[in-house]
């Protein structure tokens, strides 16, 4: 029987918290980037704050098969009486082949949108404008995470999927990585932003990489939970 984007994505996360050398700070991982407080998951376990809490700080002793079961239940319960958003973001990574935690956010929108408005929502400043000035999608890729996890061959289907999407890359010192591997991989991406960056930061030949390609470039300092908050909004 076919497993559905809930039961793939319980699974992920059961696995994870199994595993982690700390479980209590993975539980945590997941419950905050489900947006969802502790006080909101205790009622659901049907438990006191404190308890999830002295789960997630290691005060108790690790949780067992079992309590990470009931919790992640939880967590998935929530975010489905709220829309489930949540679980669709991580299904879209999830399918697309590549781990959460090297696709941060990864969403199709329902038409083009202005650079603009899209550089609005990330408060991002753009440095390069580039020969198109839509996006119809866009994927956050931690950069680190995609250097140690990913081979050539994945490298290049990630970046060779941008065609009409912008391309936000965090854990960036200098934008130096990213900005070379796009020199081999084609169709470019509509636009390219480097999280965490100033203007000033910038690797000085960022920018004619990105007219040479015909790319636009930006930065944003953002927090990366309001960055993601932000493209939420977007339609």
């Amino acid at each position: 029987m076919t497993r559905g984007p809930r039961e793939e994505l319980a699974e992920k996360i059961a696995g994870e918290v199994t595993l982690s050398d700390d479980p209590g700070a993975t539980l945590r991982k997941w419950r905050t980037d489900f947006e969802i407080a502790q006080t909101d998951l205790a009622g659901r376990l049907d438990v006191s704050p404190s308890v999830v809490s002295d789960y997630e700080s290691g005060r108790r002793e690790n949780p067992g098969i079992g309590v990470i079961g009931r919790i992640v239940g939880a967590l998935l319960d929530i975010d489905e009486q709220r829309g489930g958003t949540h679980i669709r973001q991580h299904a879209r990574v999830l399918s697309a082949g590549f781990d959460s935690e090297v696709i941060l956010d990864l969403r199709e929108y329902q038409a083009n949108i202005p650079l603009e408005r899209y550089y609005d929502a990330i408060g991002a400043t753009e440095l390069v404008r580039g020969d198109r000035d839509t996006v119809a999608g866009h994927t956050v890729i931690n950069s680190i995470k995609a250097i140690q996890r990913l081979s050539s061959d994945e490298f290049y289907t990630l970046y060779g999927q941008s065609t009409n999407r912008a391309l936000v890359f965090t854990n960036v010192t200098r934008g130096e990585s990213p900005l070379v591997a796009l020199r081999v991989v084609k169709p470019t991406p509509n636009a390219v932003v480097l999280h965490g960056l100033g203007e000033d930061d910038v690797w000085e030949h960022a920018t004619d990489l990105a007219r040479i390609d015909g790319f636009s470039l930006a930065v944003t300092e953002t927090p990366l939970d309001e960055v993601l908050d932000g493209l939420r909004g977007l339609p």
